[in-house]
This record gives structure tokens, C-alpha cells and sequence, in this order.
């Protein structure tokens, strides 16, 4: 199942997303994938029966953000030719970090350049949504059992104060920028080559293959959860491939990957 997660009349709802003529439409209201007790595991969606709703087309909904993560986990690094490009090394083990929940950005949302910073990236990634409580997890254990779904997000970087900063935690932790969305595939096959695009302005940047991940599903989930818990609702992005660049004020970038539709943000510069 796909599904998103919107306001109506003021109340977040989560909405079954099918495709339509091409385009994604909601077509009905389902229960929240999530039980309030975060130890227990993802359930599957239901289609809220009783509760009447006019189908519509996605993105001429109010969208939230898809998920509500504890935790972002990043992986950086994690295809050779952007390693390549910023010209640093590949990493021997995947190489991790945090962005803040409060980087979270829904699609259609604006994404917001620091004063700070005089170069903020693009940087176009699936990311997976973990399902279950996973701790100390192995690589022949059966790791996709273990996540819920995929979407897409945007790895938004100040490009300057990361290399300034020696560590990324400001870099890449400025409100709005993690847009994630629009929609979460509970089905989307994790084990085949994705591809995936990023356009600014409607002009192709990155293109880039799942298949070259340097560090695969498995081999992160066993290194992460080697080191913490991960909850279910946890959002891991999978690292980025070549061709990031700079962002400016009026600026559209959108990513996407098959089934996944289009994460889609527009760029502001901050008000002084």
C-alpha cells in the first residue's frame, strides 16, 4: 500500500494513495500505520470504513511529512562517485550521522537558506522507514523484515560550514532541511536496482542506481543497530549518488524514484 499523511479541517489524517491516469490521488482515509506504544511494531494499514472521503489529488492536499521519526540516521558516503566528486576518500565502514526531527519538511514545503551559509546542496535519497523494534541485528538475519517502507528525502547541506565545522551536525541539522514525502510504498521491492533522480528547475542532476550502493539494507541496518536501537517510525537515509549541487533563492528541486512520485520543495532565502 502507499499512503501519505495530510490535514483536513485542521486534523492530520493519513490517506491510501493510488495512481490515477498517471497522477496520485488519495482515495481514502486509513488508521495510522503506528500504535502509540513506540515499542511495538508497525501495523498494517486499514481502511477506515466509516469515515467519508471525497478522493482528491495528492498534491492539491495540505501534506505533512509521512513519517515521525525518534531518530534520523544518514549515511554518508555511501556511492562511490559522490564520495569522488567532493573529493574524499571511500569509507571502509559506513560512515553515519543525525539530522534533527525538527529538519523535517513535507513536500510542497520551502526549503529555507541560512543566513550562515553561503552554499546549501541538493542532495536526493530514498530513505526507509523502520518498522520494528531492531537491535544487534546480522547480515543473514532477514533484515527487510524489519522495515516498514520507503520514501523519498532530501539530504539539504550547508555545504561550506560542514567543511568549516570538521563534524556535520549544523550543517545539515537547519530546520527544513529534510524534506521527506510524499508518499510511503509498504511494497516497493528493496531488493532490486532503484533508480534515482534529482531535477533543480526541471534540469536532470543526479542520476543514480541502488544497485551502487557501497554499504547495502543489510550491511547498515547490522553496523546501526551494532551501536543503538532503532524504533519503529525511525527514518534512515541511504546516502546520496553524484552530481549534488548548490540550491538558490527560487529554486524548485524534486526528487523521485518510481512508485515513490515526486518529493517536490521550492528554495527561499531567509529573511534577515
Amino acid at each position: 500500500m502507499k499512503y501519505c499523511r495530510f490535514i483536513q479541517n485542521d486534523v492530520p489524517q493519513y490517506g491510501r494513495v493510488e495512481e490515477k491516469n498517471a497522477e496520485l490521488w488519495v482515495t481514502a482515509l486509513i488508521a495510522s500505520p503506528w500504535e502509540t506504544d513506540r515499542r511495538a511494531a508497525w501495523e498494517s494499514p486499514r481502511i477506515e470504513e466509516a469515515r467519508a472521503f471525497e478522493p482528491a489529488p495528492l498534491m492539491q492536499l495540505r501534506l505533512l511529512p509521512p513519517v515521525a521519526p525518534s531518530k534520523i540516521i544518514c549515511v554518508g558516503r555511501n556511492y562511490r562517485d559522490h564520495a569522488k566528486e567532493l573529493g574524499n576518500e571511500v569509507p571502509a565502514e559506513p560512515l553515519l550521522f543525525f539530522k534533527p526531527p525538527s529538519s523535517l519538511l513535507a513536500a510542497g514545503g520551502v526549503i529555507r537558506l541560512p543566513r550562515v551559509s553561503e552554499r546549501v546542496d541538493f542532495e536526493g535519497e530514498l530513505a526507509v522507514i523502520i518498522g520494528q523494534r531492531a537491535r544487534n541485528l546480522r547480515r543473514n538475519d532477514n533484515v527487510l523484515a524489519y522495515v516498514h517502507g520507503c520514501t523519498l528525502a532530501n539530504d539539504v547541506t550547508a555545504r561550506d560550514l560542514q567543511k568549516k565545522d570538521g563534524q556535520w551536525t549544523r550543517a545539515k541539522g537547519f530546520d527544513t532541511f529534510c524534506p521527506v514525502g510524499p508518499v510511503v510504498d509498504t511494497e516497493l521491492d528493496l531488493t532490486g536496482a532503484l533508480t534515482i533522480e534529482t531535477h533543480v528547475n526541471s534540469e536532470l542532476r543526479q542520476r543514480g542506481s541502488t544497485a551502487d550502493f557501497i554499504f547495502g539494507l543489510p550491511r547498515l541496518l547490522e553496523y546501526i543497530t551494532a551501536a543503538m536501537t532503532l524504533e519503529p517510525g525511525d527514518l534512515l537515509l541511504t546516502g546520496t549518488p553524484a552530481g549534488v549541487g548548490p540550491l538558490a533563492a527560487g529554486d524548485r528541486v524534486e526528487v523521485s524514484i518510481a512508485g515513490l512520485g515526486r518529493l517536490s520543495n521550492s528554495v527561499v532565502a531567509q529573511e534577515s
